[in-house]
């Protein structure tokens, strides 16, 4: 086999191959020397960058719209789920309960720490919130105030007081205490309820402090309540319990079994030992029921 045949190239072969050897020389050169880079490139960087920081600020903007919004609230009324959600702890809303069962009023931040024991920082967090009833943040000043309904050092008789049930609550906002919302909610509860039945009921309209009660009766009280009828307890069927306000269905049936028990309730103290009686109403219960 004659080898040297295949490395013999006639004038225009050899050409050829020094040319393409000058061409890859040439490319190679170009390599390593020629910077490819260019402003189109660092462009393009620029543009991811600002198309990243945009869908950071995109979505920080959309978990600040996530949070749950907080809205003003009283907080006597905290719930367990609204404790929850303002990160109090089962601990912290049990307390806070505890002391609303013992019909207090919490009015002010400094009282609701100090009944809940919460962190300084939660108080921080929660307590611009918080909205207390107007007579507690814009109290009346003591010094101004003048009513012909002021308290005197006699007591007035109940022929001198004027009849709850015929105050207007224009009349009303002038003891010292009341002011035009509190006012009004004694009228509608009593428009609500068809009058007041006794004086005692007007424990149940909101925001009247026990002091502030006191101070509507010393120029006010009931003189034209409507006739009810009391429901004899010792007769009395479980559907006729339930329409009385504070006994539901368990509580009726219990009064039941107890009077059963008892062979019928001699006093209205015996009703206040009956399991799960609201004893904090009982005065109001009283006013419908009569033991003979």
């Amino acid at each position: 086999m004659n080898i040297k045949s295949h490395f013999s190239f006639t004038k225009k072969q050899r050409s050829g191959i020094f040319l393409l050897l000058i061409l890859i020389l040439l490319v190679q050169c170009g390599y390593f020397f020629i910077d490819f880079s260019s402003e189109s490139f660092d462009d393009n960087s620029q543009d991811i960058a600002e198309f990243r920081e945009e869908m950071n600020t995109l979505r920080i903007a959309k978990l600040e719209a996530s949070k749950p919004v907080i809205f003003p609230f009283n907080p006597n009324y905290i719930t367990d789920f609204k404790g929850y959600s303002l990160g109090m702890s089962n601990d912290e809303i049990d307390r806070l309960h505890a002391f609303r069962e013992t019909n207090k009023w919490v009015n002010t931040a400094k009282d609701f720490q100090k009944v809940t024991k919460i962190s300084d920082s939660l108080l921080a967090k929660i307590s611009p919130y918080f909205k207390f009833p107007d007579w507690v943040t814009n109290p009346k000043p003591k010094a101004k105030y003048t009513s012909s309904y002021s308290n005197t050092s006699k007591p007035k008789t109940f022929a001198q007081k004027q009849d709850l049930n015929t105050a207007s609550a224009a009349q009303l906002k002038r003891v010292y205490g009341i002011g035009e919302k509190l006012s009004e909610r004694i009228v509608a509860y009593r428009t609500k309820y068809g009058d007041f039945i006794a004086d005692v009921q007007l424990q149940e309209v909101y925001g009247l402090s026990p002091k502030v009660i006191e101070s509507v009766l010393n120029d006010f009280t009931v003189k034209t309540a409507k006739p009810i009828i009391k429901i004899n307890i010792n007769d009395a069927t479980i559907a006729q319990l339930v329409t009385i306000k504070y006994i539901d269905y368990e509580i009726a049936q219990n009064i039941i079994e107890q009077r059963t028990l008892r062979e019928g309730f001699k006093s209205f103290d015996e009703l206040t030992k009956v399991k799960d009686f609201p004893v904090k109403k009982s005065e109001i219960i009283r006013l419908y029921l009569t033991i003979d």
